[in-house]
């Protein structure tokens, strides 16, 4: 008599069959659309193992705790926004020119990654110790990279103030377009990003003084 052949499950296959490094970013993913979903501290670790479809044994091989998901969560779209601010600071362009594509970069990676930083404006303040430390250290480098840009544009007397409440304004601004941004709705991100551009920039600009002869 031959033995029956067992069912194959169906869905995702076991941890086991996938590599270490694809069960982990499975279980960030699924941490992110539950902290996105529920909060963090309404989130449980059993359920970020059953979204990920990892048993409870077996997940904290792969993470320390769900503080340390969030941290990871947040801390890699900081170090994307993070490298694309230093690569436009460091760049050639007039100032006016890298703020324009400071604004266009952050709206778009704000956009992109619009669950993390929902999820950074109501959970950050769940990180303690190092890792608190640490990613407000990647805040405050992009923000000095902002500082930069305008002072830069100041020094040139293109623009007419170089404050940091401009800096810290716009950036908070920036921030919270996550709040309300839909996808499908009457403007595209670039769209958004210009028309916040023009709203930056014409509050910023230094009008040109006319000389007659």
């Amino acid at each position: 008599m031959t033995a029956a052949v067992p069912a194959r499950r169906r869905g995702r296959p076991p941890a086991s069959a996938s590599g270490p490094g694809q069960t982990r970013e499975r279980i960030v993913r699924a941490a992110l659309e539950l902290f996105a979903e529920k909060g963090f501290h309404g989130t449980g670790v059993a359920e970020i193992g059953d979204r990920a479809d990892v048993q409870r044994g077996a997940l904290y091989y792969h993470i320390g705790s769900k503080e340390e998901l969030l941290w990871q969560i947040l801390a890699d779209y900081t170090r994307l926004m993070l490298a694309e601010a230093e690569q436009i600071a460091s760049g050639s362009d007039h100032p006016a020119a890298k703020l324009r594509s400071l604004i266009h970069s952050h709206v778009r990676l704000i956009i992109d990654n619009r669950a993390a930083v929902a999820i950074q404006l109501r959970d950050v303040t769940a990180l303690s110790g190092d890792r608190a430390r640490e990613l407000q250290e990647l805040r405050d480098r992009i923000q000095a990279l902002w500082q930069r840009v305008i002072d830069a544009g100041q020094a040139a007397g293109v623009l007419r103030t170089a404050d940091h409440v401009v800096t810290n304004g716009v950036l908070g601004m920036l921030n919270t377009v996550t709040l309300w941004y839909r996808p499908g709705g009457q403007h595209t991100p670039d769209e958004i990003a210009d028309i916040l551009c023009t709203t930056v920039l014409d509050g910023l600009i230094q009008p040109r003084t006319s000389t007659k002869g």
